[in-house]
């Protein structure tokens, strides 16, 4: 039985198919504003653009762009975070097929190092433009940025823990983070097949240095 101060069901009903309604509205129009700003980004090759630009390629309002983000930081910033998300995504996915625990390890490590590193072709700013600035910036933001990638190598840390395959006494998850900063920063520090290097630094290398390290222990 309810009381007299309860709000009637019907009445909670139509406020929760309101709600639900207007999280969808938002979400269509903050994803609008992405793809705008992709696109632009594509076309331009850097990050070098205004919100009015935004704005306008999304056919949208400026009213509307600063009730979904502070500003262009704020829209960069969910752009990397977005592309880190999918990256994580691409790894899992290529990690699904392998069913020992260390051999999935190896194919995520191994294709971080290569989605990490500085491709000219491909002309990704975000990465190697507004991300350097960020860290030095906003460490925490990029801490946060990094997460999904953090969790899916600490389940696979985990997992190989739990198989015997990784040394007494590791922690799985603080190893984890060390290994994907490791591994990152080989790879934004290798550059591309084209820079000149004679003997670029490979995957396989990356992979034999943080599964064995060096010392002869």
């Amino acid at each position: 039985m309810s009381t007299p101060s309860e709000e009637p069901a019907w009445k909670q009903r139509a406020v929760e198919r309101s709600i639900k309604t207007a999280k969808l509205r938002a979400a269509q129009r903050v994803q609008r504003f992405l793809d705008a700003a992709q696109a632009i980004i594509i076309e331009k090759g850097s990050t070098d653009f205004t919100v009015q630009e935004v704005v306008d390629r999304s056919r949208q309002s400026l009213r509307s762009f600063y009730l979904q983000f502070d500003g262009k930081h704020e829209l960069l910033l969910a752009l990397f975070e977005d592309a880190l998300s999918r990256s994580a995504d691409q790894i899992r996915a290529a990690t699904a097929s392998h069913t020992d625990p260390i051999e999935r390890l190896k194919v995520a490590i191994q294709l971080l190092f290569e989605t990490s590193r500085p491709d000219p072709a491909a002309k990704r700013p975000l990465f190697t433009d507004f991300a350097p600035r960020l860290l030095v910036s906003h460490p925490a933001e990029v801490k946060v940025a990094h997460a999904p990638l953090l969790i899916l190598l600490a389940e696979l840390m985990e997992e190989a823990s739990a198989a015997g395959q990784l040394r007494e006494g590791i922690n799985p998850k603080r190893m984890a983070a060390m290994t994907m900063q490791t591994v990152m920063f080989v790879a934004q520090s290798s550059g591309g097949a084209d820079d000149g290097s004679v003997h670029p630094i490979t995957a396989d290398e990356v992979w034999d240095f943080v599964a064995h390290g060096f010392a002869r222990i």
